[in-house]
């Protein structure tokens, strides 16, 4: 036993080689900055204040953060309590007291914040673990740990120093190199990115201390790193939606920020294609009316986005913070990110009392899920806005929502997407909510197939999981914009071919176009809205939706008969969240037999909107 020993600790100091043969990134022998290193080096804290001086809206954001650390200080310490399977509101939750407590150390020398966050790391330290079997839990831990360790070197006791190096190798790094936990290493998408982020910030803070640790899990991230990066291409629309790539893009930018200030190099990874593009995509995705586009697992209510300035700061395009500064007047800080310092901390250099208007009212993202947005101007929340998703339905956090769109007018959102459902809700009712294959229980869930989308159902048949719909071609012309794609596989054996067509015309209103080549077989086709308006029948081709005091005409062209239904988006199974308020406006029509049927659905805010349209299927 003792021999083996010996040889895993020889192992264990030979600089780290990466199983695929890429080669090393650090060895070991770089020379770095003393505590604190993380994001901000010791007296920098000057000049941050002095921009923060000097512009009212960072004066503001940065008393909330004090405000926010202060009324942690009487808070009991957060204890080792999972939810369902996840014990991940305690690590964020930590990351957030820990993170705004150390910055409030930092920006103010009062030692309460220091002492309130060493107690808060201290406790962590000792829970038994941070839950490895869901490694989100230990990544958020680890950065949380890492931050308040490396701000508050100078401050910490010896003993606890100790305590908390034990903790980031014993329950951060080990377990992320035991195969039971780690299949995050070379995932595709956000788990990938959060993880290797957390654990890189371990390794930046314990460089001095566990210096083999510290290479193998930096030569580690800054390779896999790589996998989900390249999934922006080609223009930096993120796969998972908008609340994802917050959530995977933040901890991204966090990584990036911290391997370069660090080591004054992030390795190229920033040049990989699309990612530096991504800023626009989170730009494009927030409507007119300061709603995400929410397709996918994701929510309609956007706050204030930190890795947006994390963006400006890397390109220098303030267009790309126009939304966060109409969110800011809007609302101010509604919710603290727990990774909000680092927004000052990437974009105090900017000002956001005069928001630079964005010039593109036409973006489209190609890649693994494509998206469009369409808009009739920026600076009015009355705008018209349609945002198109296409994509496929096994994409990570995916719906079967391939074909949908959303539509906004007079400042109120018309079609909507539902977003996602509360995961722990459906885990602990037995649902078997991870498994992506056509006949999952997954879509059974209402609102993740296409019956609850603003898409089609044939047969009241699910959209096949293994299809994709791409941008065939499209237009930026103000007066006619498109976008067209092939649905064909998504509806593979339910008709020949589909193809689908968005047009946002002349800035006022939209056209839906449908090219369906029918089978032999009867073919019930449905169109389904998903709306928060009243719905009311106005004749045989049109409906009327109302909401405060505004209106929007449905017409439908291009079929003999057609029968509208209304009813409420409620479901029969009861793991599945209430929809209040929210209709399911849908008509259906038998198709003819084996042959080609063009269905025009125009959306017209006004009854007497005049429509001059050529087709374009």
């Amino acid at each position: 036993m003792k021999l083996v020993a010996f040889i895993v600790g020889i192992l264990c100091m030979i600089p780290f080689q990466l199983v695929d043969g890429k080669g090393t990134y650090v060895d070991g022998t770089e020379k770095v900055q003393s505590h604190p290193r993380l994001l901000l080096f010791k007296g920098e804290e000057k000049k941050l204040k002095r921009q923060i001086a000097g512009d009212q809206f960072w004066k503001s954001i940065h008393e909330r953060l004090i405000e926010e650390a202060d009324g942690m200080i009487n808070k009991a310490v957060n204890e080792r309590r999972k939810i369902g399977k996840r014990l991940l509101d305690v690590s964020r939750d930590n990351l957030k007291r820990i993170f705004l407590l150390s910055y409030a150390y930092r920006m103010t020398g009062d030692q309460k914040y220091a002492i309130r966050a060493e107690a808060e790391m201290l406790k962590a330290a000792s829970f038994s673990d941070w839950n490895p079997g869901h490694f989100l839990d230990v990544g958020e831990m680890t950065m949380a740990l890492s931050i308040g360790y490396d701000w508050l070197y100078d401050v910490l006791s010896e003993s606890s120093r100790r305590q908390i190096e034990e903790a980031i190798v014993e329950k951060g790094f080990k377990p992320s190199f035991d195969k039971d936990y780690n299949w995050f290493v070379n995932a595709v998408h956000n788990w990938n990115q959060v993880c290797h982020a957390s654990l890189a910030y371990g390794a930046l803070a314990l460089w001095d201390k566990e210096k083999n640790w510290s290479c193998r899990v930096l030569n580690r991230a800054i390779e896999k790193i790589k996998i989900p990066m390249k999934h922006y291409a080609p223009d930096g629309a993120y796969p998972e939606g908008v609340g994802y790539w917050d959530y995977g893009t933040t901890f991204n930018v966090m990584f990036l920020s911290a391997v370069e200030k660090v080591f004054k190099t992030d390795y190229g990874l920033s040049n990989i294609p699309g990612f530096l593009q991504t800023g626009t995509y989170l730009l494009q995705m927030v409507t007119p009316c300061l709603k995400n586009f929410s397709y996918s697992d994701n929510g309609a209510s956007p706050g204030m986005s930190v890795a947006s300035f994390w963006f400006y700061n890397k390109t220098k395009d303030a267009s790309i913070l126009y939304n966060q500064a109409r969110l800011y007047k809007k609302e101010g800080l509604r919710r603290v990110d727990r990774l909000a310092p680092a927004m000052l901390i990437w974009g105090a250099s900017a000002s956001l009392d005069t928001p630079l208007l964005p010039e593109k009212i036409y973006w489209k993202g190609n890649g693994d899920n494509p998206v469009v947005s369409m808009r009739s101007e920026w600076n009015t929340e009355d705008a018209v806005y349609m945002g198109v998703k296409l994509g496929s339905p096994q994409v990570n956090h995916g719906h079967m929502d391939v074909g949908s769109f959303i539509f906004e007018s007079d400042g109120v959102r018309w079609a909507i997407d539902l977003g996602g459902e509360n995961y722990n809700q459906l885990e602990t009712r037995g649902v078997d909510l991870w498994n992506m294959s056509q006949q999952s229980q997954r879509w059974k869930v209402f609102r993740y197939n296409n019956f609850a989308h603003n898409t089609l159902s044939f047969n009241e048949e699910l959209q096949n999981v293994k299809g994709k719909a791409e941008i065939e071609s499209s237009s930026d012309s103000v007066n006619h914009m498109y976008v067209i794609s092939d649905l064909s596989s998504v509806y593979a054996g339910q008709v020949h071919k589909l193809k689908r067509a968005f047009s946002l015309v002349d800035r006022k209103y939209g056209v839906i176009e449908d090219l369906i080549t029918s089978t032999r077989h009867f073919t019930k086709m449905t169109w389904t809205l998903v709306t928060p308006a009243k719905a009311t029948r106005v004749s045989d081709k049109v409906m009327l939706l109302e909401k405060d005091g505004k209106k929007l005409y449905i017409r439908v062209e291009g079929l003999e008969k057609i029968n509208w239904t209304v009813k409420p988006a409620d479901s029969s199974y009861s793991y599945d969240s209430e929809n209040k308020g929210i209709s399911i406006v849908s008509f259906d029509a038998d198709l003819k037999l084996n042959g080609k049927q063009h269905v025009l659905v125009y959306l017209l805010p006004e009854e007497d909107c005049q429509v001059e349209y050529n087709a374009i299927l």
